[in-house]
Order: structure tokens, then sequence, then C-alpha cells
């Protein structure tokens, strides 16, 4: 019998789709790893204060069901997010980096070193955060090292948190929103503003990063 002429040997099908799947295996993102560390941290802060997810919602506007998806990994939530989430918990931003938190948050640590760096990577935004300082949950003054992807951004919408911030862009480029009024600073240029003021930022670039030295202080009891 003679076969089709676009039949392929049953062979080179298999070959073909272990190749493929080779391929997705490689090529499988590793990030959401990161989504669950960050979900940890947030749900173990939450359960050391004693609020439900009930609260936790209330005092965001964020729905139960999205803080949910958050602490299992589920959701990588924005800076703006994670920044509401750690003003409602009573902490900086770098209590979310890490090991899990402690219920007296204590740390007598004063070195950070060079390849000790905890970092949240925000993946789907383009945005990392290197934590400089020690970290700790009862800390007031942190240091981080920011990079922005091309065109990485905290998002369109502004946002508030607790403190007050500045930073010197070390490399790239940042569009800095302060209110309504816009800035677009580069290297050497360095910037302070209330963290209470509506704020974002972005990197315009579309070929290279940016690297900003970014200091937060927690003002808040």
């Amino acid at each position: 019998m003679r076969k089709p002429a676009g039949a392929k040997p049953a062979k080179k099908l298999k070959a073909k789709a272990g190749t493929r799947a080779r391929t997705k295996a490689v090529t499988k993102p590793a990030e959401p790893a990161m989504d669950v560390a960050v979900g940890r941290r947030i749900r173990d802060l939450r359960r050391v204060r004693q609020f439900s997810l009930e609260t936790v919602a209330a005092r965001t506007d964020l729905s139960i069901g999205f803080l949910s998806q958050i602490e299992r990994g589920l959701s990588s939530p924005s800076l703006r997010v994670l920044a509401t989430l750690a003003d409602v918990l009573g902490v900086g931003i770098a209590a979310l980096f890490g090991a899990s938190p402690s219920a007296d948050g204590g740390s007598d640590q004063v070195v950070t070193r060079g390849l000790q760096r905890p970092e949240l990577k925000l993946w789907r935004t383009g945005v990392s955060k290197q934590l400089l300082s020690p970290a700790s949950t009862d800390n007031k003054l942190n240091l981080f090292l920011v990079h922005l992807e091309p065109g990485g951004s905290t998002g369109d919408e502004l946002y508030t948190h607790d403190g007050e911030e500045a930073g010197l862009v070390l490399d790239g480029e940042m569009m800095l929103t302060v209110d309504s009024e816009t800035w677009s600073l580069k290297t050497g240029d360095s910037f302070r503003f209330a963290s209470r003021r509506p704020h974002r930022f972005s990197n315009p670039a579309q070929d290279a990063k940016a690297v900003v030295l970014w200091v937060n202080c927690v003002t808040g009891a």
C-alpha cells in the first residue's frame, strides 16, 4: 500500500513532539516562585498581627478573593498594591523581603553583603528592588537598588503610602510623577518627596535599563 503524500514517518513525529516538550520545559518562566514567596510573607505578617482577610480587604479596598490569590502566589501584585498592603500591616515594603517576619520583628544585623541582597522582583511590571539594608519588620529607614527594565513602570495609576522617600538615578532615565507634575530624571539627578503625595515612576526607554538608588523612610507609628 502506498502512503499518502503528506504522511510523515511516526518516528519523526515523535521526535518533534519530544522537542516541543523539551522546549516548553526550558522556557517555562520561574518568576511565579517569587509571587509565592511574597504571598507567604504577606500572609505571615497578617497572621502575626491577627488580621483576617476581611479586615485587610476592608482597609485596602481590595477584594478578599484577590488578597487570597496574592497570599497563595496565584497573582503577581503591583508595587502600588504591595505598598498599600505594607501600610495596612504597619510595616515598610522592606518587610516583604527576606525571611518570614517574627512576632517581635527585631534584628541586630548591621551589614548586608553584596551577594546576599534580598530581592523583590515584580516581573510583570519590569520593576525589581534589591534591599541593601538589613531586613527587619521594625526598620524605619530602608535602602534599595531599584532596577527598571525598558518600559518598566509602577502603572498608570498614582499611589500613596506612609513615609518619605528620596533617590539618585545611577544609570539610565526615569520618569517621576508626583501629584500633577512629571519630571524626566537622568543619571546624576536626585529627588525627595513625602510618600503621601500621589506618585508613580517608569522607565521611558525601550532599549535600556534604569538603575536608581532609593531610600524609603517609614514615618508612621
